[in-house]
């Protein structure tokens, strides 16, 4: 936007600077054309008053002498008929066409002293005459040619001036009209640049009020609407964070009275019925636990956009730490789940050099189990493969399975927060897992990506940016080891 306000700016601005130039040097073109033109008329008129003289006592010898005289101050040439005498001074010759031309004019009592307008580097000479002689006849005509190279040599000069001036106050225009747009614009492109971070983070900081009145005005008003929309967004996300929390006491007391409850029951009907009821409050507790996961998975997310938009966040960033030990971890914790749904696990060896990605360890060890029981969960009896793969300045912790899969609209609404498969309903879960990787992925830089793996399945990658240090030692990684 500022380059396009400024090339229009700068457009108008050359504009108004030619225009201004354009009249100036026509001006002085016309007033030294009037002046050269005012200055050889009255020679010519002088010239024809001495011939006229001539031609009534017959001596053409002062004639002769003053056309010498002139001829030689100014350089220009000189052709008078005294009637049958044609007398020339200044190496003007009487046989030219536009002298001939203009002595037929003039016997016919016609005059022209009028000049063509100067240019700055025309050539040539131009012609003017005039008849002189008693009202009744004409007595002959003087012709003079006019030499414009001193008119010319003042005309170029204040060429150059106006030049050099116009260039002067073309720099000061565009000088302004940078300053002004940059007045005008930065509170435009700030308001910009914190709308994208509300967008992202929820939050927005204080926006300088400068420029026009009216974009002070417009800044206020925004950091004002900002505050109110991150204050309400945080109030959500803490009413929902302490709403689930403060269920639990009360779900947990009620975990007690159906135990003490069932210690009271006779039939196997009613016990049937409490084993339904408790049931029931196993899937409480786990959506509570998992919203309380995604309440602090987006918190952190929050966090990690702040950073990489350039404001502090809460948190320090994370050090670079090597995934595979993170990974290896959970694989470790995975495998009495794994032998319970008939799941194979099979950890890839790690790359080498051992890749780096700046992640916190706790939040990709929950990332990497949340996958892994997803994985055993969807797909029982398949085999799970986990690996630490390195690319093109990134590190992707790859989870994957053979089990059925998830078709390409399913995997693009898999992150969606309580969304499910109508495949896995009779499977227990809240939908919250994806939702939560891809809050925790972003938290540290990175994203969740789903993909098909081959033959088929599912293939989880979090990928994480490396640290500029180790992206050039970075290698591709892979194999297959049984875990």
């Amino acid at each position: 936007m500022r380059l396009r306000v400024l090339g229009v700016l700068s457009v108008l601005c050359l504009v108004v600077v030619f225009l201004i130039s354009g009249t100036i040097l026509g001006s002085a073109s016309r007033e030294l054309t009037q002046e050269l033109q005012i200055n050889r008329a009255a020679s010519l008129n002088r010239l024809a008053q001495v011939a006229f003289d001539a031609a009534g006592d017959g001596d053409t010898v002062r004639l002769q002498r003053e056309m010498d005289t002139y001829s030689g101050l100014y350089g220009e040439g000189i052709v008078v008929r005294v009637q049958q005498d044609i007398l020339a001074s200044g190496g003007l010759d009487a046989g030219r066409s536009d002298v001939q031309n203009a002595l037929s004019l003039a016997r016919l009592n016609v005059s022209n002293t009028s000049l063509e307008q100067l240019e700055p580097f025309g050539s040539g000479s131009q012609v003017i005459f005039r008849p002189f002689g008693s009202a009744s006849q004409v007595l002959g005509a003087v012709v003079l040619d006019v030499h414009a190279g001193t008119a010319q040599q003042k005309l170029r000069e204040r060429w150059l001036v106006v030049g050099v001036a116009a260039l002067a106050l073309a720099a000061v225009l565009l000088v302004g009209a940078a300053r002004v747009t940059g007045w005008v614009l930065r509170p435009v492109l700030r308001l910009d640049s914190a709308v994208h971070e509300l967008e992202r983070t929820g939050r927005a900081g204080r926006l300088p009020e400068d420029g026009p009145p009216e974009l002070r005005q417009l800044s206020r008003s925004f950091t004002a609407m900002a505050r109110t929309v991150s204050a309400s967004m945080a109030a959500q996300r803490q009413l929902i964070a302490d709403t689930s929390h403060q269920l639990r006491n009360p779900v947990g007391a009620l975990r007690l009275r159906l135990d003490l409850l069932q210690l009271e029951l006779k039939t196997a009907r009613e016990h049937d019925a409490a084993e339904r009821a408790l049931a029931e409050l196993e899937r409480v507790e786990e959506i509570l636990d998992g919203v309380l996961k995604l309440a602090a998975a987006e918190h952190r997310a929050s966090e990690g956009y702040l950073r990489a938009a350039g404001s502090p966040g809460e948190s320090p960033p994370a050090q670079p730490v090597d995934p595979f030990p993170i990974l290896q971890g959970e694989i470790e914790r995975a495998a009495p789940l794994a032998e319970q749904a008939g799941c194979r696990l099979v950890l890839a060896p790690p790359p080498q050099p051992p890749a780096l990605v700046a992640c916190h360890p706790a939040e990709l060890g929950q990332m990497a189990g949340e996958l892994l029981n997803n994985a055993m969960k969807y797909a029982p009896g398949a085999t799970v493969a986990a690996a630490v793969r390195t690319e093109a300045g990134t590190v992707a912790v790859e989870i994957s399975d053979d089990g059925p899969g998830l078709s390409a609209s399913e995997r693009a609404s898999a992150a969606t927060r309580f969304w499910r498969s109508p495949r896995h309903s009779s499977v227990p879960g809240t939908g919250l897992g994806m939702t939560i990787v891809g809050e925790l992925a972003a938290a540290n830089g990175g994203r969740l990506v789903l993909a098909e793996a081959a033959p088929h399945g599912l293939s989880a990658r979090i990928e994480l940016p490396a640290p500029p240090s180790s992206q050039a030692a970075s290698g591709p990684g892979g194999g297959g080891a049984r875990a």
